[in-house]
């Protein structure tokens, strides 16, 4: 008999626990400051700012988020400095158990462009589904689901524009996940370019991952390989690092300095190009982030 089975992961966490050790953590593209507060009434509040270390322009954002949870509600409202409005609202276990309902908006003022993603997902053990409708933009109706079982993981995702009355994306993913290890197989952009990724918590203090991408249409033809490692140094500390098939090796080490402050940094080497004078050239990157939460 099969044990009682959990809720799997959305199409988009397909093989995120590869995806997350290889892509985050690693402050290589300038400078990057978050701050996030939080008070009795349940609001937060979250400022964000990054430089461009080749324009030295400065991004941010600010955010307030009021969270009703007796009533499944949040309200979230955003403003950048790119003089965006952003507005998300979200409903969950209303109609129904495990159903979410999420209103995401943008809008720019200067040109009156503006956004509209409706989104509709139903979660219960051994389902995760989604359904997505573009208002703006075709209109454009995607859905994706991934169904688990022992482990197992099988999704799909299409998306189908109403205009046109034809299908214009599908993908498929394969997986298998246990507390230790996961691995997954996408084929993505129409079954155009595959993507298989694997991730292996070694022991409590290392973990290791490698991705692989294939796409059959690319000019060059080639497999991209990507292999990263994590390593806790202690409770407050850790470094990873990764390098690819073009040579780029990425460093990235994480300090806890007290709680609610955090700290990044990084560097990413061409070591194809290790002979240039400039460390902090082209071929070369630096960075670093600091978190402030309280």
């Amino acid at each position: 008999m099969s044990l009682p089975q959990p809720v799997p992961p959305s199409w988009k966490d397909l093989g995120k626990s590869s995806n997350d050790l290889l892509g985050k953590d690693f402050a290589i593209n300038g400078t990057a400051l978050e701050v996030k507060t939080a008070t009795p009434s349940n609001v937060s509040f979250r400022v964000s700012g990054s430089q461009d270390p080749k324009s030295a322009a400065i991004n941010g954002d600010i955010e307030a988020k009021f969270s009703d949870k007796p009533h499944g509600l949040v309200f979230t409202q955003a403003w950048t400095t790119s003089n965006v409005l952003r507005t998300q609202i979200e409903a969950e276990n209303h109609l129904a158990k495990g159903l979410k309902f999420d209103l995401a908006t943008s809008l720019l003022p200067d040109s009156g462009k503006k956004t509209a993603v409706f989104t509709s997902t139903y979660k219960q053990p051994g389902l995760h589904t989604r359904a997505f409708l573009d208002i703006f933009k075709g209109p454009t109706f995607t859905a994706d689901t991934v169904i688990g079982r022992d482990g197992f993981l099988l999704g799909a995702e299409a998306s189908y524009n109403v205009t046109e009355g034809k299908v214009s994306r599908y993908a498929a993913a394969v997986g298998f996940s246990a507390p230790e290890y996961a691995v997954t197989l996408h084929g993505l952009g129409n079954l155009s370019t595959f993507a298989a990724s694997y991730y292996h918590r070694v022991s409590p203090d290392v973990e290791a991952g490698a991705k692989a991408i294939y796409d059959t249409k690319a000019t060059t033809q080639g497999i991209s390989l990507e292999v990263g490692t994590k390593a806790y140094l202690d409770t407050a500390a850790f470094v990873k690092a990764k390098i690819n098939n073009a040579g780029i090796l990425a460093l990235g080490y994480t300090q806890a300095l007290r709680p609610g402050v955090k700290a990044s940094f990084g560097i990413a080497l061409d070591t194809q190009r290790l002979n240039e004078a400039n460390p902090t050239g082209p071929a070369h990157k630096v960075g670093a982030s600091f978190v402030f939460e309280g």
